[in-house]
């Protein structure tokens, strides 16, 4: 019996091993890809030519669309877009209107989903697919920004893609959304083709080509980490402020 019990055990914790090393493997690679866009991208263009348009509009409409896909890397893709772009593998003005659409619509998709099922997902303990302290996050983000939030989302990976949801869940009128949906997907997509367009052929930026991108993403990333250190500041404040007033 303890031999069994011990094969089991075994088996289990090889199982799970293997799990974790599948995770590590695609962490990795997700990792790899963003770094190396720009060769992938190069590699999209030779095989697949004009279609690759077809290719950025999915890509980016899914990270905008759908809050199940809130990774990928449009920040860094666009910014390789742009870049590709400089040097005539791809056309500035047509990546201009496919990405701007793509934005536009992704927002307004997860928009009306959020609006239809957003609060019943909300009500949900656990939901599969969806993070939702990612949601939660997103949803005190837009109670202090407003509708601003969906302007100033854009430029905050994973806030970017529950933004729009959560304005859809707290059934903010779409007559509102649309402008700023408008405003915040033209900025985002002209900041990083243009800068792509610009900066990414310049030689200190083609030799640092990942680095850049990295620091794309950390930059990105800061104003969502500002806004969760003032959060536990002002938890660790007011838990404080409640102990000290028990202890009175």
């Amino acid at each position: 019996m303890l031999q069994i019990y011990t094969m089991k055990c075994g088996r289990v914790m090889e199982a799970t091993y293997n799990e974790r090393g599948k995770i590590m493997g695609i962490l990795i690679n997700f990792i790899s890809g963003i770094m190396h866009i720009d060769k992938y991208l190069a590699l999209i263009i030779q095989q697949y030519g004009i279609l690759t348009y077809v290719i950025l509009f999915i890509i980016i409409f899914i990270e905008t669309g759908l809050v199940v896909m809130p990774l990928l890397p449009g920040d860094s893709m666009l910014f390789a877009a742009g870049a590709l772009a400089a040097i005539g593998s791809m056309n500035l003005f047509t990546l201009l209107i496919v990405a701007y659409l793509a934005a536009i619509l992704g927002d307004t998709a997860n928009y009306f989903i959020g609006k239809k099922i957003g609060k019943k997902i909300l009500a949900k303990e656990e939901v599969r697919f969806i993070n939702k302290e990612y949601l939660i996050k997103a949803q005190k983000f837009y109670e202090k920004h407003g509708s601003m939030t969906i302007v100033i989302a854009r430029f905050i990976p994973i806030i970017r893609t529950f933004a729009p949801f959560v304005a859809g869940i707290g059934e903010m009128n779409y007559s509102k959304f649309i402008p700023y949906n408008m405003i915040g997907g033209g900025l985002w997509v002209s900041l990083f083709l243009g800068g792509g367009y610009f900066f990414g052929n310049l030689s200190f930026v083609k030799n640092h080509f990942s680095y850049v991108l990295i620091a794309i993403i950390i930059i990105s990333l800061l104003p969502g980490v500002i806004v969760f250190i003032k959060e536990k500041r002002k938890i660790r404040g007011n838990d404080e402020d409640i102990l000290s007033i028990e202890n009175r």
